[in-house]
């Protein structure tokens, strides 16, 4: 094969992938959008050894499109039935903030935190019946590991299961009654990163049986 068809060839498997792309994809501000965001983004092992939760941050804001982001790697992860039962309320409003720092007083530190984000889960939409925590909570875990490779610090904070939390965040942010919030991820740049640490336990490891 001669560079000619080397090059024809190579052509031609460009332009199938560009007809099996969404068309919003190909556009040169996506794509700018896309270089810019893999530059500054961290690869997915470096993310998954060092993030640690952050609880401490600075004022700088951080943006819409940010957190538009971190909501899409979110709504990337699994679930059962590809139930997708997730729901979310982005809150700025720093009286909120304060709120829920007195619901969950492990959330205390939310007050001085530019966004946080509310993950719920939708019951209507839970097909499989049950499985919505876990679909919920890789749905979380997506985001935290995404705010981190962005470069922002970021916390889960607890509120499903206990009642007394989840009626008050479901009063503070006029959830429908179908509508359970699960955690409260707090986030923003950090003022301080605390340390990666190993936590690779061999002993916890069991082949075939226990």
């Amino acid at each position: 094969m001669n560079d000619s068809d080397r090059h024809a060839g190579r052509r031609g498997l460009l332009g199938l992938m560009a007809l099996a792309l969404p068309a919003a994809l190909l556009s040169p501000l996506s794509l700018a959008r896309a270089a810019a965001t893999e530059a500054k983004s961290m690869d997915t092992l470096t993310a998954l050894i060092t993030r640690r939760s952050v609880r401490a941050y600075t004022a700088e804001p951080v943006g819409d499109d940010t957190v538009r982001h971190i909501l899409r790697c979110g709504m990337q992860a699994p679930s059962a039935c590809n139930e997708q039962p997730w729901q979310f309320v982005v809150i700025r409003d720093k009286a909120l903030l304060v709120k829920a720092g007195e619901i969950n007083p492990y959330a205390s530190f939310a007050k001085n935190a530019p966004v946080a984000v509310l993950v719920c889960g939708d019951l209507r939409l839970d097909k499989c019946q049950g499985y919505w925590v876990q679909d919920c909570s890789n749905c979380a875990m997506n985001m935290l590991l995404a705010a981190h490779a962005l470069g922002l610090g970021a916390v889960w904070t607890g509120i499903y299961p206990l009642a007394e939390r989840v009626e008050g965040f479901r009063g503070l942010c006029g959830l429908p009654r179908e509508v359970t919030p699960l955690a409260l991820l707090v986030m923003g740049r950090p003022a301080s990163t605390p340390r990666p640490e190993d936590r690779f336990k061999p002993e916890r490891i069991h082949t075939d049986k226990w």
